[in-house]
């Protein structure tokens, strides 16, 4: 009886949204009358860190400071249309509706700041510090809150813009069914390495090491934190996590989260995160979805290390100790 060491391999490619009905996310960006800008989505952040990516996307394409961006994600009656926070939609959708309505206030503001000026809108670029400039001329410039207060209370515009995305409908084949269920996929590989104890079915998982292909990374910290707790989250899908309810039958099922298993501390591999940014041509600034992709790889790769192991197959979630027994033992049987 020993432990036994196994490594396994998982690749896998994962669709950025959705194709039914286009898609479609709608956004609405406004200034205020101190130059500050609201962007209004009905979007939901689900702590994946949408409002602080949403703000970035925004600030970049009028040209002001991030933290002058406010997002508000309200609720459906409020907010613009927006088909839900699902299949690692939300950066790509939601973010390139904001730079359409962004591009569209820029436009207007830059066209006050040009009556100002007395200069042609065309002529005018931002510095990202809260001014607008001549281009080649500095010094002939305006703040971009006193741009904002002579809209208001002076030309009587609203600094506002609207912004829609929709993807290119993609419509089933009738012969075979056959079509385009996303305008781009984000990709990732995973090599996880094991010991199985053989006597008692036991997994301990020492190294978990992933390579994400996610377009191009907007907040390169938050994108690292995402993927280094998806990857903590896969190790636990495998081996410790289970469904509810417990079918065909909830015998022996956990009855709360006092009794739920999920890895603790000590429990947690070593994990390495590598990402390769590819712009996708249809992306905000470039990016993809990574989202949910975080979490799967992981899976089969623990599952292959598994094999590698002990040279058994587990093919049902969770893959634990007494699973990975049985399997050993109709291994013996059959021998």
């Amino acid at each position: 009886m020993a432990w036994k060491r196994g490594r396994g391999v998982a690749a896998i490619n994962y669709p950025t949204g959705m194709n039914l009905g286009g898609d479609p996310t709608q956004a609405l960006v406004h200034s205020t009358p101190t130059g500050n800008f609201m962007v209004t989505l009905s979007s939901v952040d689900l702590g994946q860190g949408l409002r602080q990516v949403i703000a970035q996307i925004c600030a970049e394409t009028i040209g002001v400071p991030t933290e002058w961006v406010t997002v508000d994600t309200a609720d459906t009656d409020t907010g613009p249309h927006c088909m839900g926070t699902f299949a690692s939609r939300g950066t790509h959708r939601v973010g390139n509706a904001v730079i359409r309505a962004a591009q569209e206030a820029r436009q207007v503001m830059l066209e006050v700041a040009a009556e100002e000026l007395e200069a042609d809108a065309a002529d005018l670029e931002t510095d990202g510090k809260g001014n607008i400039h001549v281009k080649g001329a500095p010094s002939l410039s305006i703040s971009i809150f006193e741009t904002a207060l002579a809209a208001h209370f002076k030309h009587g515009r609203s600094i506002s813009g609207r912004g829609m995305f929709l993807v290119p409908r993609s419509y089933p084949e009738t012969e075979t069914g056959a079509m385009k269920p996303s305008t781009c996929y984000a990709h990732a590989c995973t090599v996880a390495e094991v010991e199985v104890d053989d006597e008692t079915g036991e997994v301990r998982v020492l190294s978990i090491k992933n390579v994400f292909e996610i377009g191009r990374a907007l907040n390169p910290k938050m994108v690292e934190q995402q993927l280094i707790g998806g990857s903590w989250m896969g190790m636990s899908h495998a081996l410790y996590e289970t469904t509810e309810p417990y079918y065909p039958v909830r015998d022996h099922g956990a009855r709360d989260f006092n009794e739920y298993l999920m890895p603790g501390p000590g429990d947690i591999a070593e994990t390495e995160i590598v990402v390769l940014e590819r712009p996708s041509g249809d992306g905000p600034f470039g990016a993809k979805g990574p989202g949910e992709m975080c979490a799967n790889p992981q899976i089969p790769a623990i599952a292959n290390a598994i094999y590698d192991a002990v040279g058994v197959r587990v093919d049902t979630l969770p893959i634990t100790p007494e699973r990975v027994l049985r399997a050993l033992r109709a291994q013996q049987a059959a021998a």
